[in-house]
C-alpha cells in the first residue's frame, strides 16, 4: 500500500522535532545516521493524518515512545491510529518513555531483533 505524506503536518512535525522528549532524543541518537544495521530512520514523520515518532520506510517500521503528555488519556485514539497504520502494512513497536530512558540496551536489542527476524 502507498504511504501518504501529508504536507499540512510538516510545520507540526518540525515543532515536535524541536520539542522532543528526553526519550526521543536518546533513541534518535541511537537511530540516526543509519546506526541501526544501516537503516535510515526519520523522526516525527507525517503519515496520512498522523505523525509517528520514528519511521523506517524500507522496513515499514514505526517506533513509538509512549508515556509523554501527548499519549496520556488517548488509548482509544491510539488504538484507532495503530489500526489505521497497520492497514498500510506498517508495523508499530511501542516503548515507554521510562524504558527508553532507563533500559536503552533492551530497547535497542528489541528493535535489532525485530529487524533481524524480518530480513
Amino acid at each position: 500500500m502507498k504511504i501518504y505524506y501529508n504536507p499540512k503536518l510538516k510545520k507540526l512535525a518540525r515543532k515536535l522535532r524541536n520539542n522532543s522528549t528526553l526519550g526521543e532524543v536518546l533513541l534518535w541518537n541511537q537511530l540516526k545516521q543509519r546506526k541501526m544495521r544501516g537503516y535510515q530512520f526519520m523522526r516525527q514523520k507525517p503519515i496520512g493524518e498522523y505523525i509517528v515518532d520514528f519511521f523506517c520506510n524500507p522496513l515499514k517500521l514505526i517506533i513509538e515512545i509512549d508515556g509523554k503528555a501527548s499519549h496520556r488519556h488517548k488509548l482509544t485514539k491510539d488504538v484507532a491510529r495503530q489500526d489505521w497504520l497497520e492497514k498500510l502494512e506498517l508495523t508499530v513497536i511501542r516503548f515507554s518513555e521510562k524504558e527508553v530512558r532507563t533500559e536503552m540496551d533492551n530497547v535497542l536489542y528489541a528493535i535489532e531483533s525485530w529487524i533481524i527476524d524480518r530480513i
